[in-house]
């Protein structure tokens, strides 16, 4: 949706887990016309609700020169 950010991309991809983690929302992929029929992928398509319950995000980023970095995103509950 928003094109390469280049060294922007992975805070980006933190900011859209951690909004869909407090949104209970996952966003829809964009541009996905035809899957193959026995593709064993769910590909969320449009905006889907969450399940109630504790939920966990990953966010796995590739940089130049080989960096990779997984962060794991969680919803806080604050009356626990």
């Amino acid at each position: 949706m928003t094109g390469h950010l280049l060294g922007g991309a992975g805070a980006l991809e933190s900011y859209a887990s951690v909004m869909a983690l407090l949104t209970r929302k996952v966003p829809g992929t964009i541009n996905v016309e035809h899957l193959e029929e026995d593709l064993p992928v769910n590909v969320v398509r449009q905006t889907t609700e969450l399940p109630a319950g504790d939920l966990a995000a990953l966010n796995n980023s590739f940089g130049f020169g080989g960096h990779n970095v997984t962060l794991a995103f969680t919803n806080a509950n604050s009356t626990r």
